[in-house]
């Protein structure tokens, strides 16, 4: 893919994302939720990955592209519905992401990457997709775990053990060393409760 066309799609990307009605306040500055989510994911992207090629960034960029149009109120509570609202995200991401670059003229094999890797595809086995997998995983210990635990005070410390070993089982082992390497500024307050978790001392 040209130049050009890269950064089309990724403009096109970051509109989407500008429309997003939930909005946060970051450092005296209001974003809108999903396109910071975005430059987010890119800025560790370009800390652990450094030499991403373009089909990749777009992938990571697009990541959560328009994800407030697909609401997890609109499915049915329960485990069930929960894992049906996933499934039909990472569907709804990779479809969106795909008519973004085919509208900047980008080919049919970048295209068909970045819709393997946004829609979860092949886990382990993708690289495109272990990345991706990797870098959320990164962002979410180092922006939103601790906004998440805020969220979910009835948690105990069994409950949190099992949220982050399901998370550091989903990275590479790449990703976990960079993660324990002083690389990724990790949550104060849960320091502890993720040393134990990785540890495996329950």
């Amino acid at each position: 893919m040209t130049k050009q066309q890269f950064e089309h799609a990724m403009q096109l990307i970051d509109a989407a994302n500008a429309c997003d009605p939930n909005t946060v306040e970051i450092d005296g500055k209001t974003w809108p939720k999903e396109l910071l989510y975005a430059h987010r994911m890119t800025e560790m992207l370009e800390r652990y990955a450094p030499d991403a090629d373009e089909a990749q960034h777009l992938a990571i960029r697009a990541q959560h592209v328009e994800r407030w149009k697909s609401a997890r109120s609109d499915y049915p509570e329960g485990r069930q519905g929960y894992l049906q609202w996933r499934t039909d995200l990472y569907k709804f991401h990779a479809e969106t992401a795909a008519r973004f670059m085919a509208e900047a003229g980008i080919a049919d094999d970048a295209i068909e990457r970045v819709k393997q890797a946004v829609g979860k595809r092949a886990l382990k086995v993708n690289r495109d997709t272990q990345l991706l997998e990797d870098v959320t995983d990164l962002v979410f210990i180092e922006h939103y775990m601790l906004e998440f635990a805020g969220k979910h005070p009835e948690y105990d410390e069994a409950k949190w053990l099992d949220i982050v070993r399901k998370t550091w089982k989903k990275m590479s082992e790449r990703a976990r060393q960079f993660a324990l390497s002083g690389s990724v500024r990790l949550p104060g307050p849960l320091l502890p409760l993720i040393q134990k978790a990785v540890a495996g001392d329950d």
